[in-house]
């Protein structure tokens, strides 16, 4: 099975950025020569996360929100405790969702819903140069 690997790199604000990423990775795929592969998008990094949502303002406003119930950013956290930098929420927030996701490609199409795009959301508390692997197995 050939492989290929394709890199880019984001620099974001952080505290909840999400950044549609979809037509950086299907440029990169329509740039191959696969037509029907397996496509996965991964990102580095344990205060960062790659994943699909229908990148419209009210869900991009919605998501931190909800997440923000669940491991809000004023709570006191043992990882701060530890080494002080104030991130634990974002930890906790990327772990929950993950830092890839697997996208098939068919006819040298990504297999996305009409209303869905491939976002990265930087968690951490600052602005941070984040780099997205894509990786196309065919």
């Amino acid at each position: 099975m050939p492989v290929r690997n394709e890199k880019f790199l984001l620099t974001t604000r952080g505290f909840n950025d999400i950044i549609d990423i979809t037509s950086k990775v299907r440029d990169i795929v329509s740039f191959g020569k696969e037509k029907n592969a397996i496509v996965h998008i991964y990102t580095p990094g344990s205060t960062v996360s790659i994943t699909t949502l229908e990148y419209e303002p009210g869900l991009v406003k919605d998501l931190p929100d909800a997440l923000e119930k669940i491991a809000p950013i004023n709570k006191e956290y043992e990882h701060d405790k530890k080494w002080h930098d104030g991130n634990g929420y974002a930890h906790i927030r990327a772990s929950m969702i993950g830092n890839s996701i697997t996208v098939p490609l068919a006819a040298g199409e990504l297999e996305l819903g009409s209303w869905q795009q491939i976002v990265l959301i930087d968690f951490d508390n600052k602005s941070r140069t984040r780099s997205v692997i894509v990786q196309i197995m065919s």
